[in-house]
């Protein structure tokens, strides 16, 4: 399908997500195949990474002009740590190209740009590049990107927990206080909702430690499609998609199914 083919198919999808009902307010996304988009072309892994940014672009924008309020994207896992160290540090230097490349547009179209996880294992430049674009982007209400980087659902919940127990140990708080409210205010996300869909690309289907604790209800969608070659007209199928689902939340349907 050439490029204008592709822009014509997304355009009609958009006016379909416009009209189709109820569009999720938290998309969250788990970016995965660039590696093997790479090896199909025979090229470094890095290769696919640099291309998945042009995917990053195109999602933040397909969000926007969906009126989607939460998009998270799960760029990089604790585990990814121990990925070889030039992986790792081509990845660093691609979120500080990233940041330094889209800042301004970003805050022009008013994403506001948060960047969660354990921040303190990034390099001085990165995390100074994390600052620059959360700073600039703080007061933006249009959409909020967060990007989960350095980031693990488990340690997520450990922490929480950890959080509670010293609170209870110093009689802040007691065992019987505890509940789903307590927990999530915990947590990175306290506020904002859980997502509504989560999107997998490459056609992987596992979580991959990824907000265990928010994806409790999230509807799940699984594209084939390599990251690097995700577009607007693959999000705006997705969100189709889960405009089409009906969400009972572990409750009967109003048909009795």
């Amino acid at each position: 399908m050439s490029p204008s083919s592709h822009a014509a198919a997304a355009t009609d999808l958009l006016e379909q997500v416009r009209s189709g009902g109820h569009v999720p307010r938290h998309v969250a996304i788990i970016m995965d195949g660039n590696g093997r988009w790479a090896r199909e072309r025979l090229l470094p892994r890095p290769f696919g990474h640099r291309s998945g940014m042009k995917a990053v672009r195109e999602v933040v924008q397909g969000a926007l002009a969906a009126g989607v309020a939460h998009l998270s994207l799960f760029a990089f896992s604790n585990e990814n740590w121990q990925r070889p160290h030039a992986e790792v540090s081509a990845l660093m230097a691609l979120l500080e190209e990233y940041i330094a490349r889209e800042v301004d547009e970003l805050a022009d179209r008013g994403v506001r740009v948060r960047v969660l996880g354990e921040l303190d294992r990034l390099a001085p430049s990165a995390l100074a590049a994390v600052q620059l674009v959360e700073s600039r982007t703080a007061h933006n209400g249009a959409l909020t990107l967060n990007l989960f980087i350095s980031y693990g659902a488990r340690r997520e919940l450990v922490s929480a927990m950890r959080a509670m127990a010293r609170d209870v140990a110093a009689g802040r708080l007691t065992p019987e206080a505890i509940d789903e409210g307590e927990v999530g205010r915990r947590l990175l996300t306290r506020d904002m909702p859980d997502p509504d869909l989560l999107i997998r690309t490459s056609g992987e289907q596992r979580i991959s430690n990824f907000l265990l604790w928010q994806l409790a209800y999230t509807e799940i969608y699984i594209s084939p499609v390599f990251w690097p070659d995700f577009g607007r007209e693959e999000l705006f199928e997705a969100i189709r998609d889960y405009q089409r689902r009906e969400r009972r939340f572990g409750k009967v349907s109003p048909q009795g199914a």
